[in-house]
């Protein structure tokens, strides 16, 4: 069994981060092992969350799993709060690193042109430096904007521009950039990727749902690594990412009682794994 190591916060109510990450992987059939950077009651979009750092855990965590030969055939990080955090998942990686296994970023930090609350322009090059060492990074537009020194463009975007911004992405040091939400023709959105080994673009898009849902980078996210360690190619798993993430929404859009605070994804599981084993 493959076996997927996943870095980042634990929101106890709130359908995202390791709450998504944990239960869709090992939906997919693979053993995934988790070191949560923090825990919170909810995630930050509730009012008078609680918050308990875990960073202090995380050189621990590591340095038993060396000494106990544990490896693992992915690195998947999502949001990280701190600069102490960004360094000590670089160490991480170095440690871990093989010539077989997959690093895998999503540098969570900014949306709609803004970064997030406590977020800085040097946190967004350090991220950079991070994605730096990563085989596959899959930022929105707003991230990349932020570790690329460029304006964001609320107008959008062209395909040349796209384009441009994904081979520049590649030149922090990533293999394979993609980006998110992307939107180049009315009433389509999805994700655009670079190779820079190959030198090849891919893209795949599918039906824009007029809704917004906290927690679906995480669900696109941790499927298109799920899928990516099992074996699938790069377009294969994009699309299985994209269509699982849209189901998901769907599935929300549906629901009368469904939760503000994230989308039905569990819902969408069987679907998921019945993609996966036709």
């Amino acid at each position: 069994m493959k076996r997927i190591v996943t870095i980042q916060d634990i929101s106890c109510v709130g359908k995202c981060s390791l709450t998504v990450a944990l239960p869709i992987i090992s939906a997919m059939g693979v053993e995934t092992a988790v070191i949560p950077t923090a825990v919170l009651s909810t995630h930050t979009a509730f009012k008078n969350f609680t918050f308990c750092d875990l960073t202090k855990e995380i050189e621990p965590i590591a340095a038993h799993w060396e000494q106990e030969k544990i490896g693992f055939d992915a690195i998947y990080t999502g949001y990280l709060g701190s600069f102490e955090q960004l360094n000590l998942v670089r160490e991480f990686i170095q440690h871990f690193r093989t010539e077989k296994n997959l690093v895998f970023i999503d540098p969570v930090m900014a949306d709609n042109g803004k970064l997030y609350a406590g977020f800085t322009q040097e946190f967004a090059d350090c991220m950079a430096q991070l994605c730096g060492q990563a085989d596959v990074i899959v930022p929105n537009l707003s991230e990349a904007a932020f570790m690329l020194h460029r304006p964001y463009l609320e107008k959008g975007y062209t395909e040349a521009d796209i384009r441009q911004m994904l081979k520049d992405l590649t030149t922090l040091g990533t293999k394979t950039a993609i980006l998110t939400g992307i939107t180049l023709e009315e009433g389509k959105l999805g994700v655009m990727g670079y190779d820079s080994v190959s030198g090849s673009y891919f893209s795949y898009f599918s039906e824009y749902l007029p809704v917004s849902f906290h927690g679906t980078g995480d669900v696109f996210a941790s499927s298109l690594v799920g899928a990516l360690t099992i074996g699938k190619s790069m377009q294969e798993a994009l699309e299985i990412a994209v269509d699982y993430t849209v189901e998901s929404i769907r599935k929300t859009m549906k629901d009368p009682n469904a939760n503000w605070y994230g989308v039905n994804f569990e819902e969408a599981l069987p679907a998921l794994i019945k993609r996966l084993n036709p």
